[in-house]
């Protein structure tokens, strides 16, 4: 059994996506970082840098105490190596993916992530800041585009690389892009949308029917955060 801590967000959708891939037991912690649950003592034991998600595994394949991991980039790799499954198990392959696993969470994810917080919730509108998120958006969105012109997934079969992406790219309105923009992001798009697996997660997401995150108060636990 895998205890998954989980809210509603790109990051945590990564890990339900692969866990209903693999099919694999789960229990969900919901942890409301509109309210600061992230800052507990018990969750920052096994996430100290109080973000979401996390898990931990009751039965690692080494047999001994349960495992935690945070980061939602190594949950999928530890999740991808403990079942074998979505990620090649030859050199160049294992590469292939986890470069554009490295991409998403260095690049993809914060930059799209500042384009949320400037465009979305910030206090004021600072054009220049929003321009330039909404742009460097663009770009990664061009730069996935071109790597799948001639390929059916982000590396050569579905991988973790497509799990940690796809979450991203969910809000592309809210980013100001248009999938028109991007025809073969586009059908990669909607090909992921389709997956069963996919659905399943989106749905679990949908019936915990969590709060909105962003109000007044949530923002001043979420925002300008220093040391705890």
């Amino acid at each position: 059994m895998i205890d998954l801590y989980y809210w509603t967000t790109p990051n945590g959708h990564k890990i339900t996506i692969f866990l209903e891939e693999a099919q694999l037991d789960y229990d969900i912690k919901l942890i409301n970082i509109a309210k600061g649950e992230q800052f507990a003592p018990e969750f920052l034991e096994i996430s100290p840098n109080n973000r979401i998600p996390a898990i931990v595994d009751h039965a690692p394949q080494d047999g001994d105490q349960p495992l935690s991991i945070f980061e939602s980039g190594a949950i999928l790799y530890y999740l991808a190596k403990k079942t074998q499954q979505f990620l090649p198990t030859d050199i160049r392959g294992e590469m292939d993916v986890m470069q554009w696993l490295f991409w998403q969470m260095g690049g993809l994810g914060p930059m799209l992530g500042q384009n949320h917080h400037f465009s979305q919730y910030a206090p004021e509108k600072v054009p220049y800041a929003i321009h330039r998120y909404v742009k460097e958006t663009e770009r990664l969105y061009g730069v996935l585009d071109d790597q799948l012109k001639d390929r059916e997934y982000i590396a050569t079969d579905y991988s973790i690389a497509d799990m940690a992406v796809y979450p991203w790219i969910v809000p592309h309105q809210q980013q100001q892009q248009n999938l028109e923009d991007f025809p073969n992001l586009k059908r990669w798009f909607e090909t992921i949308q389709n997956r069963s697996a996919v659905q399943k997660a989106y749905e679990i997401a949908k019936n915990l029917k969590t709060e909105a995150t962003m109000t007044e108060d949530s923002k001043k636990i979420l925002f300008n955060q220093g040391r705890r």
